[in-house]
């Protein structure tokens, strides 16, 4: 029997601290406002909870420039309200997941003072130094991520220049040293032992760069884009292939694991997306046990509208890097934007996506195989916030969306406060009315208690369906295979010795119709989740973006499970447990057509 750990198929929930909660009234939200809504978290039917960075910092970056990792920044909370806040998600039944930063620090942090003094003190190694050119330029041709220029700045005291891949305030550590990984591991440690549940790693694949600082070489015209980065980024005219993405970054997390895995269901969630293919290159992250145990990457982080090929591609290219798992969905977080700005925000034909489709959206995102990370607000459908229509050019706070606005907008959109009361003074996220990135008008109509009272509420959607999800052992153990169904219906069966499950996916605003073949029947509804499609024997009608769940006759019946008829009838009612390794079932043609309804 093969153990299925908690962390496969978890609902991981994104918090980001500053904009969840403000209970002292100073605009900026902190740890006792996540005390305060973790019954509002517990009640979405997550697993997890992702917190970024909470650390002392001078907040260039949203906290990911940190001067102490051992201690909360005074603006957020202390240690006795993280201990709190620990114990209180423990007792809901939650995990706690902790960014951790480990590529850099802040340009404030004690190490990097002390090594920037001087080329022979105690700590002259801990960063990246190099040499400048004969003509005291750079040493190589290499580009910030954040601020497009290059990636070397100069320290007059050591006669040097150190490097950073994001701020210049965050000059990059110097993995190849040995006290390097000590320090981080003891940091590491601090942490595990406090009890949290796990890391999510920051950019891993920036950890090693070449060693030779040979130049980026410039992207070939007509090349494939990489991931994860705006086109209008400069750093998008290079290839991402020695300043970072060193094949030496995967072998780095090896005593990160060793460590890890004294502290059992513990996790790591390495996040994979800006390389050149982040699907392939995160999976290798997951490889093995002496790498991370999940990984995001920018698999659906399209610009492009939404169809039954581009899905099936996705999840075809998924399931065949992640063949033993690892892979973790993400749509939305605070550095990629919003789901529902996601898929270009409209249809093949320009037309905005009706608000069912992201209702179907959440049915996909529960029901394909691998963890998710549900953003703070995704739940509730709120938009983006723009610039400078919602946030004025003086407001930006995000230091790449000033380096590089207007070509790029930056991070900002995605980071406003949790509206959580419709009609108080800032939405109910602080008493304050100016808060520390102001709240779109547009979000007060999807805070949280007008959704609560609304049974149709995406809110309320994103509770049934990740509740109903935890009931359904095919979906939180079980093998997937992809049918190949005809355009606008993405489709997939996932099984597991006690559930077989059928999941369709009507991605078009017209009525589509699926004959269900004959090893598909009989087909039991799936009762809790169907608000959007109906059966006529052995026909599907599915309503523009509706989404259906129907238990098939499982192809083994699991030992001491009375007859078929019993089996369907109670599939969805069980609880999930422990899985043993499945053999993949036969692939069988579908038909499908679409019409006009």
């Amino acid at each position: 029997m093969q153990t299925v750990e908690w962390w496969q198929n978890a609902a991981i929930y994104q918090i980001v601290p500053w904009s969840f909660l403000d209970t002292d009234g100073d605009g900026r939200g902190n740890l006792n406002g996540i005390v305060d809504r973790l019954d509002y978290i517990s009640a979405l039917g997550v697993d997890a909870i992702w917190l970024t960075p909470i650390y002392e910092s001078p907040m260039d970056d949203l906290g990911y420039d940190i001067t102490d990792m051992m201690d909360i920044d005074p603006v957020i909370g202390d240690l006795n309200v993280f201990d709190k806040l620990l114990a209180l998600t423990h007792a809901r039944g939650l995990r706690m997941i902790v960014d951790q930063v480990w590529g850099h620090t802040s340009d404030r942090h004690f190490w990097f003072l002390e090594s920037s003094e001087s080329r022979d003190n105690p700590k002259a190694d801990w960063y990246v130094w190099a040499d400048p050119k004969p003509d005291g330029s750079p040493p190589n041709n290499w580009l910030s991520a954040f601020n497009g220029d290059s990636a070397w700045k100069w320290e007059p005291k050591r006669e040097q220049y150190f490097l950073f891949h994001f701020l210049r305030s965050q000059p990059k550590l110097n993995w190849q040293n040995p006290e390097v990984i000590e320090a981080i591991l003891s940091r590491a440690k601090f942490w595990l032992d406090r009890g949290v549940d796990g890391f999510r790693i920051d950019a891993p694949n920036f950890f090693m760069h070449d060693l030779e600082l040979r130049d980026e070489q410039i992207r070939p015209e007509g090349s494939p884009h990489p991931d994860g980065i705006d086109p209008e980024n400069p750093m998008a005219k290079m290839m991402f292939e020695r300043s970072f993405c060193q094949p030496e970054a995967l072998e780095a997390l090896k005593p990160v694991r060793d460590l890890i895995d004294q502290y059992p269901s513990t996790v790591t969630l390495a996040e994979v997306t800006l390389c050149e293919d982040s699907i392939a290159l995160s999976s290798e992250y997951v490889q093995g046990k002496h790498r991370a145990h999940l990984a995001y990457n920018s698999a659906l982080l399209v610009d492009q509208p939404i169809s039954a090929g581009l899905m099936r591609h996705t999840l075809e290219k998924m399931e065949r890097y992640f063949t033993n798992g690892g892979n973790c969905w993400m749509v939305g977080n605070h550095d990629y934007g919003r789901l529902r700005s996601r898929w270009s925000g409209k249809d093949a034909a320009g037309t905005p996506y009706p608000e069912t489709f992201y209702h179907q959206a959440a049915a996909m995102l529960v029901s394909m195989p691998g963890a998710l990370c549900l953003y703070q607000g995704d739940e509730l459908g709120l938009s983006e916030a723009r610039i400078p229509e919602d946030i004025s050019v003086s407001q930006i706070q995000d230091p790449f969306g000033k380096a590089l606005y207007p070509d790029v907008v930056g991070r900002d959109g995605s980071r406003t406060p949790m509206p959580w009361q419709s009609s108080a003074v800032s939405a109910g996220f602080s008493s304050h009315a100016d808060t520390w990135l102001p709240i779109p008008e547009a979000h007060r109509p999807r805070a949280v208690d007008a959704q609560t009272e609304d049974p149709s509420s995406l809110l309320n959607t994103w509770r049934r369906l990740l509740h109903w999800r935890k009931n359904q052992p095919a979906l939180m153990q079980g093998n997937c295979r992809i049918l190949d169904t005809e355009e606008p219906l993405f489709a997939f069966i996932r099984e597991a010795p006690q559930q077989r499950m059928l999941c369709m996916f009507n991605l078009s605003p017209d009525t589509a119709h699926f004959d269900l073949p004959d090893d598909m029947l009989p087909c039991v509804t799936a009762t809790g989740a169907n608000p959007a499609a109906k059966r006529n024997e052995g026909m599907l009608r599915l309503r523009g973006y509706g989404y259906f769940f129907g238990n098939l006759q499982p192809t083994t019946p699991p030992a001491n499970s009375g007859t078929a008829k019993d089996t369907l009838e109670h599939q969805g009612d069980e609880e999930s447990s422990s899985g043993a390794q499945l053999s993949k079932p036969r692939h069988r043609p579908q038909r499908s057509l679409t019409r006009q309804s």
